[in-house]
């Protein structure tokens, strides 16, 4: 079974404070970032909205472009964004389908969540 990979681009609002990442399951991650379950960088400028991502097959590949993204300047990240999402809408939604299930698994957790909210 193949995996994918996906390089992400988290913000919190348009042109604001943003954070590359890297994940093998892009609806768990990014739902930990909307929730702030992880202290650090994204729960403190309270980046939620997926703005841009890339899927690879492989991690290597994965990480490779994670690295190379970071080491970009701004302008170029910010461009990377506006030729894939010009209006820097949240991604997430378009993406996953929120359903029964979904729920079910935040309230697992024992996290209160407003489906649908940033």
């Amino acid at each position: 079974m193949m995996s994918d990979f996906i390089v992400y681009i988290i913000a919190n609002e348009p042109y604001g404070t943003i954070y590359i990442g890297v994940t093998n399951d892009l609806k768990r991650r990014i739902t930990e970032h909307k929730l702030g379950v992880a202290d650090g960088f994204t729960k403190k400028y309270s980046l939620k909205l997926l703005v841009y991502f890339e899927r690879f097959e492989y991690i290597e590949d994965a990480i490779a472009r994670e690295k190379k993204l970071k080491h970009w300047n701004r302008e170029w990240k910010v461009d990377l964004i506006n030729k894939f999402n010009s209006s820097w809408r949240d991604l997430f939604y378009d993406m996953f389908v929120v359903d029964k299930e979904y729920e079910a698994w935040i309230k697992e957790r024992s996290i209160d969540f407003a489906i649908g909210k940033n």
